[in-house]
């Protein structure tokens, strides 16, 4: 069945952008008035250090602005993604991404003129008390003096930032507009177009034909413009590179863990870690082999579920009770939040034509979070819901905990709250369930969450760090060097499982590696979800979980985690984590020689 359009889909399950802007009409004139303020920016330069007071009234003169420029740009971007083939809103979206380049490029005298300060002088100022607002991000702009430009440096680099961005946008409309995948067979034999959502539905399938099918014709369509997309990927790997060399660091990972204040010790342990427990992978896809009948286990049969004949396909509606009932110790304030997110239309629920593939959430200050979907009616949409509802919420209680210098999170945390939700909803599942096989099914999916967010996430995060240093040392990336890199890391993450060449293209489809080094904090947001869960539901009080979502961005991330009782800086929370995989898998076994 072909997809519908977007004007031919039910709204009530569409998200309503009102409360953003009422109508285009509405979204120009703050457009303009957006535009205006940001024109008077540059009048600030050079007024800062004068007094406190000054500095204040400048850095709340930039935030204001920068609050409305990111409200015009958010509706836009919101409006493309639910349709990237409408060129009104391609239009839209254009223009205030060069509205958000301009303010950029406006408040490039901020840095340099903070930092041309004595250190001694600025630590004054961040004592005065009018200051306080500002005070974690003028600490933060003074940790960063080595790396900070001069006034024209940063002025160069915030004018080349929208051009930054073409390698990602050239691969978003090519992925999600002009890339049409072929005609395949589904389990009745009927022809299918097939999609990005229905891909997902396709590839755990208890038919084995339908799998490998799905498999070469959706791989197989992104080889045909492999060459194409490795050019892209190399560019933006190029564009990482340069930033890092015009910054002063070492390495692109060094580069864009620093903006958190992430110690790199944090990403060579998790790579460590995952790495020493591979054996209980090996023993995990040994498992799916002897379980699925298979005399090889291929890389496209390593999500269907390892359990058979379990009807778990289920409505948006019973997904969002599922949710409901899984959050419950949560408390009631976020029960409450999660029916408004339900019943005022937050969410964008079903796949259309031109809409961004995939999920995500995106707060939106001084209104509320917006969450994207595919809902296709499998067991996965619903720990999606959970997760994207995740993400809403710690924007929502950071929005109103903290002013708008403070409440956006940093990456690091990012995934943690969303993850949390995914782990409540599969402890929630496994403590009502009481049928062996169908708990069986079940610890196969908990698993499967671990195979795809710490190990496969992992597997990513080894692959971007290998394609960066590849670059740094003046070795061209390639469609060739880039599938024998991916390559050589399948082959070493499941041993065992047979890596055809398709798989080896596999790297062309994620989008994520766009958004240099952002992966491996799925991984360590998982691990410490893990913890935090576990640790809820052993005591039943989530306060010191509910006051770190408040905490937005008015300290370190790993800060912030304390709060919640994890800390990356120790090995012990990811150790932990992969002991509930082993702990899980054991469990899982026994069950399924039982049954």
């Amino acid at each position: 069945m072909e997809l519908k359009a977007r004007n031919e889909m039910d709204s009530a399950y569409q998200w309503d952008l009102s409360p953003i802007f009422q109508n285009k009409a509405e979204w120009e004139h703050a457009y303009r008035e957006a535009e205006e303020a940001v024109g008077r920016i540059g009048a600030l330069a050079g007024t800062l250090s004068a007094s406190p007071e000054q500095m204040k009234a400048g850095l709340d003169t930039v935030y204001q602005t920068l609050q409305v420029v990111e409200l015009v740009y958010l509706y836009a971007s919101l409006l493309k993604n639910s349709d990237n083939s409408s060129g009104e809103y391609q239009t839209m979206e254009g223009m205030a991404m060069n509205l958000y380049v301009a303010m950029s490029t406006a408040c490039a005298f901020l840095d340099p003129e903070i930092l041309a300060m004595p250190e001694e002088r600025l630590r004054t100022f961040m004592d005065a008390p009018c200051l306080a607002p500002y005070r974690h991000m003028l600490e933060d702009t003074n940790r960063a003096r080595a790396h900070t430009l001069d006034e024209k440096g940063e002025r160069l680099l915030a004018m080349l930032s929208d051009a930054a961005g073409t390698p990602d946008n050239c691969f978003t409309m090519l992925e999600s507009v002009d890339m049409e995948f072929p005609v395949i067979r589904d389990e009745k034999g009927e022809e299918v177009r097939l999609t990005h959502g229905n891909y997902a539905l396709f590839r755990i399938s208890a038919d084995q034909r339908v799998r490998r099918e799905s498999f070469e014709a959706y791989h197989g369509t992104f080889k045909k413009y492999l060459n194409t997309i490795a050019a892209m990927y190399a560019g933006a790997v190029k564009l990482d590179t340069y930033y890092t060399q015009a910054r002063g660091y070492t390495s692109a990972c060094e580069r864009a863990l620093f903006g958190s204040n992430v110690p790199l010790q944090v990403y060579d342990s998790l790579v460590e870690a995952v790495h020493k427990s591979l054996p209980t992978m090996e023993q995990y896809l040994a498992l799916r082999k002897k379980t699925l009948g298979l005399k090889e286990l291929n890389m496209y049969d390593l999500y269907c579920p390892m359990v058979e004949d379990i009807d778990l396909h289920l409505d948006f509606e019973q997904a969002k009770e599922l949710v409901l009932q899984a959050t419950a110790p949560l408390g009631e304030e976020y029960h409450g939040l999660l029916l408004r997110a339900f019943s005022e239309r937050w969410i964008d629920v079903y796949e259309n034509k031109g809409k961004t593939t995939g999920a995500f959430s995106c707060g939106v200050y001084g209104v509320h979070p917006y969450v994207l979907m595919n809902f296709a009616g499998t067991l996965e949409d619903a720990f999606t819901l959970a997760h994207e509802l995740g993400h809403s919420m710690h924007s929502y209680f950071s929005d109103c905990a903290q002013d708008y210098a403070n409440h956006d999170y940093r990456i690091l945390v990012a995934e943690v709250a969303s993850t949390v939700n995914e782990v409540l909803l599969t402890r929630y599942l496994l403590g009502v369930e009481k049928d062996p096989k169908r708990r069986a099914y079940l610890l196969n999916h908990f698993l499967e969450g671990f195979r795809t967010t710490v190990y496969r996430q992992t597997l990513f995060a080894e692959f971007e760090r290998k394609a960066h240093e590849q670059q740094q040392r003046g070795e061209p990336l390639t469609a060739e060097s880039l599938s024998a890199l991916y390559r050589q890391l399948n082959d070493l993450y499941y041993a065992g499982a047979v890596n055809n060449a398709l798989q080896d293209v596999e790297w062309a489809r994620i989008p994520h590696f766009y958004n240099a080094f952002y992966v491996y904090q799925y991984a360590t947001g998982f691990c410490s979800a893990v913890a935090i869960a576990d640790r809820i539901l052993t005591t039943g009080d989530a306060s010191d979980y509910l006051r770190f979502l408040t905490t937005g961005g008015s300290m370190y991330p790993i800060d912030e985690l304390k709060i919640a009782g994890v800390d990356l800086t120790e090995p012990e929370t990811v150790e932990h984590a992969l002991g509930v995989f082993q702990s899980s898998l054991d469990e899982l076994e026994g069950l399924l020689a039982a049954l």
